[in-house]
């Protein structure tokens, strides 16, 4: 029997598919203590688990703190991980010594978690509930220009946040590398090889368990009419005037329509609703998605896995950079389409190619195969089990790394050369316009240079 930590930050995204493993480590016979906050105390005693509160470390937030955070913005929702570690120090040095673990199983944005794994030694297994990230998969990223600004306003803010961390004995070089995924790090991640971008790119220290889901029921589309669910998930689910524009789209319709809204949106505010049509605070989703024909979806990484693990195709409504990673990963696969449109008319028109356009059916419901084969919470149990675990495959990253080291050596010496010889034959007046073209045309060049290595590295692989 192993002592194994589980700590998680207070989202519903990322402790969801963390609580089958639990279950499933405490079946075999392990200690559990997961360290989460009072809104998931009946789920995680429901594992068998020891739920261990953290709600007193949680951190006062002002009106804009809060705001900042219903907007998933990457900067505020770092600042308060980095306090969060800074409240929970004392508390977690005297569990360390108290409860000596064997493993810590963290989620990858959980900084107390990983930062503590090191701090105190211990063998590490990341909580992936996205795709993993690194810097090929990341090209499936395409962040907005409000997501950007975010990202460069707030680095200063959060560089001198994390040096407060260093006298408490944590060791970290960036923001960055405590988020991002590297070939090092022993990773279970919720989705199956296929499904992720570039998994080959990963070495063996990640476990790709698919989807981590409670549910035994099978998809069960037989029924007299189609049924259409929405949701928008647990974070941003605010959406009164999208929820409207849905029920005027889909309202006596030949079909049925489930809303989930959440508790932040008034359920009388979107006034009488068509006989079709039923709005619920929330609903047991995956029972839902079994029957579900279409699902309208925010491209939250955990709704899509138990819409596709239930073979429902989907109308994809991405919010933010990593859901439309995940939207893109979809369409890619025949599963679903994007809501281009997010119209009345648009969203019947979305609703309709899907039901009416069987190749998304048959999209869904080979992702639907796909994930079913693979190990599930089992799977990722006996990962955390034989941790630390080792790796003897090509690290397909760091010699993407060192070629792209080399080739931008040559790159610039060629373009210093070409810069010298211009200026000698036709004078040095507009060799400037020369540097500047080279700068500007680094990067795709340097990008599609190094995919068609990682095409040549895959084969050999």
């Amino acid at each position: 029997m192993k002592t194994i930590f589980f700590f998680c930050i207070p989202a519903h995204g990322h402790t969801n598919p963390m609580l089958p493993v639990a279950k499933e480590l405490v079946q075999r016979g392990n200690h559990v203590r997961f360290y989460s906050f009072e809104q998931f105390r009946e789920k995680i005693e429901q594992t068998g688990a020891e739920f261990i509160s953290c709600d007193a470390f949680l951190q006062e937030l002002t009106t804009q703190e809060e705001k900042r955070l219903k907007e998933v913005s990457t900067t505020e929702m770092t600042l308060q991980a980095i306090r969060g570690t800074l409240a929970m120090d004392s508390f977690l040095d005297e569990e360390f010594k108290t409860y000596p673990p064997d493993v810590i199983y963290t989620d990858s944005v959980c900084f107390w978690g990983k930062l503590n794994a090191k701090k105190h030694n211990v063998p590490m297994v990341v909580s992936t509930s996205t795709f993993a990230f690194n810097q090929m998969s990341s090209q499936y990223m395409k962040h907005s220009k409000k997501e950007l600004a975010d990202l460069i306003f707030g680095l200063s803010k959060v560089s001198k946040e994390l040096k407060k961390l260093e006298p408490y004995g944590y060791r970290i070089k960036s923001a960055l590398s405590l988020v991002q995924n590297d070939n090092h790090t022993d990773s279970v991640v919720y989705t199956s090889k296929n499904f992720q971008p570039y998994a080959e790119s990963f070495s063996d220290h990640y476990a790709f368990v698919g989807p981590s889901v409670f549910s035994n029921k099978v998809p069960n589309k037989q029924k007299k009419r189609p049924l259409v669910y929405i949701s928008m998930g647990t974070v941003i689910n605010d959406r009164p005037d999208f929820y409207k524009k849905c029920i005027d789209a889909l309202g006596n319709q030949n079909l049925d329509v489930i809303i989930s809204c959440g508790n932040a949106t008034n359920r009388e505010s979107l006034g009488k609703l068509p006989q079709n049509i039923q709005v619920f605070p929330y609903v047991d989703q995956l029972d839902v998605l079994s029957e579900a024909d279409v699902f309208i979806t925010h491209c939250g990484m955990n709704s899509v896995s138990e819409s596709l693990y239930m073979a429902t195709p989907l109308v994809l409504y991405p919010q933010t950079a990593e859901q439309q990673a995940v939207a893109k990963r979809v369409t890619e696969l025949d599963a679903g389409i994007l809501l281009n449109d997010d119209s009345i008319e648009g969203i019947r028109s979305a609703v309709l190619k899907i039901l009416e356009n069987t190749d998304y059916q048959k999209g869904a419901k080979e992702c639907s195969d796909d994930f079913r084969a693979c190990s599930g919470p089992k799977g990722a149990a006996e990962f955390i089990e034989n941790a630390p675990h080792s790796s003897n495959c090509v690290d397909i990253i760091a010699e993407l790394n060192k070629y792209a080291g080399r080739f931008q050596l040559w790159y610039w010496l060629i373009v210093i050369a070409a810069i010298n010889l211009i200026g000698f034959l036709f004078g040095w007046k507009y060799t400037w316009l020369v540097g500047i073209s080279a700068g500007l045309l680094s990067y795709p060049i340097g990008k599609a240079v190094q995919n068609k290595k990682y095409k040549s590295l895959v084969k050999e692989k």
